[in-house]
């Protein structure tokens, strides 16, 4: 059997990555209930990026008057469409599988999707599922690429890729917010290599993220925040600033690193970037 060395050997076992999205009433008073009228997921392999299974479904709400008979979008949810779909109950089972124990990635998760998450599932009086770790990619990118695409909200960043435009249901959104997290990671990896060249100059913080979040730094409790009643961005944010990795931390960069160069090693230089680029994701 071939061996590896050990300087070049990446740990291969890590946890998948489930980037999910739900589609909601918009409440129109304060203190209304928030419904979740759709559930939409893809789960990812941590160190490849490639989708192992995907899962979306509409719900219906125990109120169907919140939901809109006709949709102001096109594709929208409808009150029709909802009418005949399953309840949260008859669905949870599958959702609390597809979340439970990964770590969960979307954008900005930790103000909507993950309390929308919780509040469904005390409302069935069922536990809720609980990642390991939380990526929200509203907060990840403010901080690592800037404002240089205008606001943060994932239409906008999906018109400055050229990736298309938005459709607000679940599963189109999350596979749009992988795609947009890619293109990200490959600008701002190729700034790093050439920073002179290509950094655009401007003076947003390289690192600093909060946006990474385990369940050791929760001391046990929720990696959730408190709620909020938008899904768009906050016009600012309160997360607090931590040091660029976390204590202890350093040792697994330099292995991972030494990892990447072993294996770029007689590759062109373009390759070795557009290849090894999802690194900054881990």
């Amino acid at each position: 059997m071939e061996k590896v060395s050990s300087s070049c050997n990446i740990e291969l076992h890590a946890p998948e990555i489930v980037f999910f999205d739900l589609e909601t009433n918009v409440p129109k008073k304060i203190g209304q209930q928030f419904w979740v009228l759709e559930f939409g997921a893809i789960v990812v392999s941590a160190h490849k990026l490639n989708e192992i299974e995907s899962y979306t479904t509409l719900i219906r709400p125990k109120d169907l008057s919140v939901v809109p008979v006709k949709s102001s979008r096109i594709g929208g949810i409808t009150r029709e469409a909802v009418k005949i779909a399953p309840s949260f109950e008859d669905v949870a089972e599958r959702i609390f599988g597809i979340l439970n124990g990964k770590v969960w990635a979307g954008h900005n998760i930790q103000r909507f999707d993950c309390v929308r998450i919780k509040e469904a599932f005390d409302g069935i009086n069922r536990a809720a599922p609980v990642p390991v770790g939380i990526i929200d990619s509203l907060v990840v990118l403010t901080e690592k690429f800037g404002r240089r695409a205008g606001n943060m909200k994932m239409a906008t960043l999906a018109s400055y890729f050229g990736l298309g435009e938005q459709k607000h249901r679940s599963l189109d959104d999350v596979r749009m917010n992988l795609e947009v997290v890619k293109h990200c990671a490959t600008v701002l990896f190729l700034e790093s290599s050439l920073p002179n060249t290509l950094h655009n100059n401007d003076k947003s913080k390289w690192y600093g993220s909060s946006s990474i979040v385990t369940r050791s730094k929760t001391n046990g409790k929720s990696p959730c925040r408190e709620e909020t009643s938008r899904k768009s961005p906050p016009t600012s944010f309160s997360y607090p600033r931590t040091v660029p990795y976390a204590r202890g931390s350093l040792g697994k960069v330099a292995e991972r690193m030494k990892g990447l160069l072993c294996k770029a090693q007689g590759q062109p230089p373009f390759q070795q970037l557009l290849k090894h680029s999802h690194s900054l994701l881990r």
